[in-house]
């Protein structure tokens, strides 16, 4: 008679045990499924705020830099208005100085222009 082929001294599989064992596994990866959702949940609310409370800052930004562009026409302004008033300074200056050089207003004109 031929031998029948494998080995018969094969354990017995507990089908029970692994059941309950990957019961438990599947609760573990559940309750993480869980967790990680909760987490973005709170994520998101988070986020929300954080939105809503970008806006009045965006708009105060926007102020400010409406300020800071009338206050740099400001200075430009008077940055202007004092080169004018030194060359004005500086154009009387010269009169003064070729009228005390004993020239006439005609000659003066004439070397202005």
């Amino acid at each position: 008679m031929p031998r029948t082929k494998g080995s018969k001294n094969r354990t017995k599989i507990d089908f029970d045990a692994q059941i309950v064992k990957l019961q438990k596994d599947k609760a573990l990866l559940e309750e993480g499924v869980a967790k990680t959702v909760a987490q973005i949940e709170e994520l998101k609310t988070d986020i929300k705020s954080m939105r809503e409370s970008l806006k009045p800052q965006r708009a105060e930004i926007k102020q400010v830099e409406k300020e800071i562009a009338k206050l740099e026409a400001k200075k430009a302004k008077a940055e202007q208005k004092a080169a004018e008033e030194a060359k004005k300074a500086e154009a009387e200056a010269v009169v003064k100085k070729l009228l005390a050089g004993g020239m006439s207003a005609d000659e003066i004109l004439e070397k202005l222009k």
